[in-house]
């Protein structure tokens, strides 16, 4: 597996990064099994894994430290932390300092480790200074608990802000982006790629399937629930016009991968990761099945011709059903859209 630099930190990470949202009961409850995955994606050469502190209520993490136990220092390890992680309590979740400086032990604790590699915040807190959030990013740092920080699903111009922040207080920077991307959800490219690109930060993608879409499951001769709890079922309403629009796009992608000797599934992670400003796409699988049918994309090299069909499909900079996108819903709510507001 060809390795890839992380902006411009010195690291090399795989071109496909573990990521663990499915592992715990959102996804495959069975422990052995999940932990069985994530050793065969080390032996097949992916050296970055990705989780969260919410996946599962903090059991993925639970299960991604077992399953690193003797193999540590061999692994690039990043987490997340913002969303809430009691429902009773305001304060555990958010970008406030007294809210990362407790959940990150926690999930130390739980990865069994003494250090995360790269500590993300999983989404923006409108409600909390930037400078709030990268004071104590940069304190963990300081203190060896957090090798580098990262953001994730920030918009282009909170990229912006954040990284003006850290350079007029001094602050540790974010070196990383987490943003959705796939052939359906286009929509980083205009803005949040470009941003990123200027800034040398890397960048790892997620959804690479656009949550299953792009992996053939839902076609128009069989379309069905999603099988995960985490996944919103609006995303996958057959009803709506944007998803009817999805479920045609599928159809031609998967002729188009037919046609080239590739699965719907190689197609659609080749494309992200072929992408010159992304350095990796999380891939999470829920089984081994779909971990062996992820490996080839890595080696996947796909033509300008083929490319350029692609983009006669789905236009870049284009997000096919806004609703995929996970940046811009506090913006664009009535309260901030409005002036009269009740």
């Amino acid at each position: 597996m060809e390795y890839r630099s992380l902006g411009r930190t010195g690291v090399k990470v795989s071109p496909l990064c573990l990521g663990a949202m499915m592992f715990g009961p959102w996804g495959n409850a069975d422990r052995a099994d999940s932990i069985r995955i994530i050793h065969r994606a080390l032996d097949a050469g992916i050296n970055f894994v990705d989780t969260a502190d919410v996946y599962s209520g903090g059991v993925s993490e639970d299960i991604v430290g077992q399953a690193l136990e003797g193999r540590r220092d061999d692994v690039f390890l990043a987490t997340k932390f913002v969303m809430p992680m009691n429902q009773d309590d305001p304060n555990e979740r958010g970008g406030s300092r007294r809210w990362i400086i407790r959940e990150v032990e926690n999930s130390l604790r739980r990865l069994k480790t003494d250090y995360i590699d790269l500590y993300q915040v999983h989404r923006p807190s409108p409600d909390t200074d930037v400078e709030e959030t990268l004071g104590a990013l940069t304190d963990l740092v300081r203190q060896g608990k957090v090798r580098y920080i990262g953001s994730s699903s920030y918009s282009g111009s909170q990229i912006v802000e954040a990284q003006w922040a850290s350079r007029e207080r001094h602050l540790e920077r974010f070196v990383t982006e987490q943003p959705p991307y796939s052939i359906l959800v286009r929509g980083i490219e205009e803005d949040v790629l470009p941003t990123v690109q200027r800034h040398g930060m890397g960048t790892l993608t997620y959804s690479p399937l656009s949550g299953g879409w792009l992996s053939g499951r839902w076609r128009k001769d069989s379309a069905s629930a999603p099988t995960s709890s985490a996944r919103p079922n609006a995303r996958f309403d057959m009803t709506r016009p944007a998803n009817q629009r999805k479920l045609d796009i599928v159809e031609d992608l998967a002729l188009l991968a037919e046609e080239t000797g590739l699965t719907l599934i190689e197609l659609a992670i080749s494309f992200a990761i072929n992408h010159p400003g992304v350095t990796s796409a999380i891939v999470g699988p829920r089984t081994m099945e779909h971990l062996e049918s992820y490996l080839p994309a890595a080696d996947t090299k796909l033509t300008v011709d083929l490319l350029d069909r692609i983009d006669d499909l789905v236009a870049p900079g284009v997000t096919v059903n806004p609703e995929d996108n996970s940046y811009g819903a506090h913006e664009l709510t009535a309260r901030a859209r409005r002036r009269n507001q009740s």
